[in-house]
């Protein structure tokens, strides 16, 4: 029979492995996309080699798994300062538990108010741009092929980056959040061969993109001027001020949270 003293217990270690399964998920969010992912891959590879050496009882390859695990907490405080930076500013701000829906807003508003405004002075001058929005899938391995940024996002920026005969007017920008990470990047081509042979390398590298991830791009012609959409393999062409200003804003935005605890999410 389940004691009130046993059953104290229960709970304590329910609630403790939530508690801690909810820290690491935290902790995967913050590492999700960047190259820390594969600095943790080779940490995985070094355990997985020290527990082959200690069931086979490899005495020297024992002996240097340990004298590398003796040093390997400064060395992940050294490879990981970056992130931990960020995860600590994030607990300063209240961030790291989530964040309010207003500052979301917040975030994504300004995010689309700047991406529309740069789009709109591009599109009316024929300058030609490709601009991918990261969001769920992790878009690092692209990122490492252009220039490094690391800025704001801004329209003065993104227009100055896109001008002829500039370093960075070749290939695409790239943003994560509220943040332009590189310019003049290398994204896949689609080989979708339903696609239109008047589109040239820069809508097949949108549709691309979109193809291997959940990102959007956004396309200006510099033929046209005009501006299209790439979102899940599929494009949207010629799209105003307004409806593109829209459609930012109806995929950025952040989702609703279901007040109902117990309803299903299709519901």
């Amino acid at each position: 029979m389940l004691t009130l003293d046993g059953l104290t217990r229960y709970v304590n270690d329910i609630v403790d492995i939530l508690i801690v399964s909810y820290i690491i998920y935290q902790l995967l969010l913050l590492l999700r996309g960047t190259r820390a992912v594969q600095l943790l891959k080779g940490i995985f590879v070094v355990v997985a080699v020290w527990m082959v050496s200690s069931f086979f009882h490899l005495s020297t390859l024992q002996w240097l798994m340990q004298n590398l695990f003796s040093v390997g907490v400064i060395v992940i405080l050294i490879i990981f300062q970056p992130e931990l930076r960020r995860a600590l500013e994030q607990l300063g701000r209240g961030g790291f538990f989530g964040r309010s829906k207003f500052a979301e807003e917040q975030e994504v508003s300004r995010l689309v108010g700047e991406l529309n405004k740069a789009v709109t002075h591009l599109s009316k001058r024929r300058i030609g741009a490709l601009i991918v929005v990261e969001r769920q899938t992790g878009l690092s391995d692209y990122i490492e092929t252009g220039i490094e940024l690391s800025a704001a996002v801004s329209s003065e920026l993104l227009i100055n980056i896109f001008l002829p005969n500039t370093p960075l007017h070749d290939g695409a920008v790239i943003i994560r959040k509220d943040r332009i990470m590189a310019a003049g990047c290398y994204l896949p081509l689609s080989e979708n061969p339903f696609i239109s042979k008047e589109l040239g390398t820069r809508h097949r590298a949108g549709i691309g993109m979109s193809e291997v991830s959940d990102a959007i791009a956004v396309i200006v012609s510099e033929e046209t001027g005009s501006v299209s959409l790439a979102i899940h393999g599929q494009l949207e062409r010629g799209l105003s001020e307004e409806m593109l200003l829209s459609r930012l804003y109806q995929e950025l935005r952040p989702p609703e949270k279901n007040s109902n605890f117990w309803s299903w999410k299709g519901e």
